[in-house]
């Protein structure tokens, strides 16, 4: 077909409309996207707000078109002569309402048609509602809607800004987030720092409840006894030992604590507003960045400085190596980040350097840093 519509309200855009738009501009050769602004309905975005998010998701398709429009679908079609429009089924349900809608438009006798389209049976239980209540209890929403979107949900309804802080061992993480916290408080910004290493630590050596217990149990099972304390808990130490000798073993054991992570990470955020800080060295390589929207603050380090510092926690040259080869150094993470921020068309990294540097004038250089992307994430 030439020319088609397909509407919605957008409130926000989701996978679901993505998979219907996506569908529907593979078979008209030109597709408007109308974004609907009903005075009766309370909507959590504004119509600029909804047209904007709509129009970044669909960016990759040069045939669509996204507007806003008020009034009746049908004279918004006769008016710009789009013949079709174009509508997803997620159900019976949602089959009966559209019916009407088509027939409530065909009392207008103005000759537009009605396509109906299916939904990817992956996708037909994301709806705009869904990720909305998702959101309200701390839930994961990287699944049902782009990356702008989910940043954007976290703002309006969480009040919470994510900025993830990485960077290799003895970068000095720990340090940059202390400050960040200082310049929030100086600012008046509220800032929490999120270690994700001190959460890791905690199911592996202190949380009772079953889920940990079972995670526990199994990290013993696959790596031996000898890690097991006597309360039952893991001895971190010895864990450390095994898994930082051989990569494999370590994506093992990521692997085994991403679920009961993501959850007491979400346990962490839950009621706290303001600017949140993952701190946390292995966010690229775990594949995690979409926690923090693909916006990173890399702290990078020289050699000689890191050095140093591996030598004043006690490492020998063989504990160094084996730290250093467990995981990516500074360019392969910047690079996994800006890969990130590419696929997804959203994100940003920033760059603060430790080495060496007289703490006053680095502090000034992550101040001004700190002001950067609290501007570019809409923080005010």
């Amino acid at each position: 077909m030439e020319h088609a519509l397909y509407a919605f309200s957008g409130d926000p855009i989701t996978y679901g409309h993505i998979d219907i738009i996506e569908r529907a501009a593979k078979i008209a050769n030109r597709l408007t996207v109308g974004i609907g602004a009903n005075p009766d309905k309370k909507y959590l975005f504004s119509l600029d707000e909804r047209t904007g998010m709509a129009r970044q998701a669909v960016a990759h398709l040069p045939n669509v078109e996204v507007t806003p429009f008020d009034g009746l679908l049908v004279d918004y079609a006769c008016e710009h002569s789009i013949p079709v429009i174009i509508r997803g089924l997620r159900n019976g349900e949602d089959l009966n309402y559209e019916l009407l809608l088509h027939q409530g438009g065909q009392t207008q006798r103005l000759g537009i048609e009605t396509v109906f389209l299916p939904p990817d049976q992956a996708k037909v239980h994301i709806s705009s509602s869904m990720a909305k209540a998702i959101q309200k209890e701390q839930g994961l929403v990287h699944e049902l809607v782009p990356m702008p979107v989910k940043q954007a949900l976290e703002a309006r309804l969480s009040g919470q800004y994510i900025l993830g802080v990485t960077g290799t061992i003895a970068a000095g993480k720990s340090y940059a987030c202390e400050r960040l916290l200082e310049f929030g408080a100086r600012r008046g910004t509220a800032v929490h720092n999120i270690d994700l290493d001190k959460i890791g630590h905690d199911i592996l050596s202190a949380r009772t409840e079953p889920l940990y217990d079972e995670t526990r149990k199994r990290i013993i099972s696959r790596f031996g006894d000898g890690i097991c304390k006597d309360d039952g808990m893991i001895d971190r130490k010895r864990l450390g030992e095994i898994v930082f000798s051989d990569n494999s073993l370590l994506r093992e054991l990521n692997e085994m604590m991403r679920t009961p992570l993501l959850l007491r990470l979400r346990k962490e955020m839950y009621g706290k507003k303001g600017v949140l800080l993952f701190n946390a060295a292995l966010i690229a390589e775990a594949d995690m960045l979409f926690l923090c929207n693909n916006n990173a603050l890399v702290i990078t380090v020289n050699a000689e400085t890191q050095e140093r510092r591996l030598r004043e926690r006690g490492l020998d040259d063989k504990q160094i190596a084996r730290r250093l080869a467990s995981q990516y150094n500074e360019q392969q993470k910047i690079s996994v980040i800006r890969n990130a921020i590419d696929r997804d068309r959203h994100g940003d990294v920033w760059l603060h350097d430790t080495s060496g540097a007289e703490h006053r004038v680095a502090d000034d250089h992550l101040a001004e840093t700190f002001d950067q992307i609290l501007a570019r994430m809409g923080c005010k």
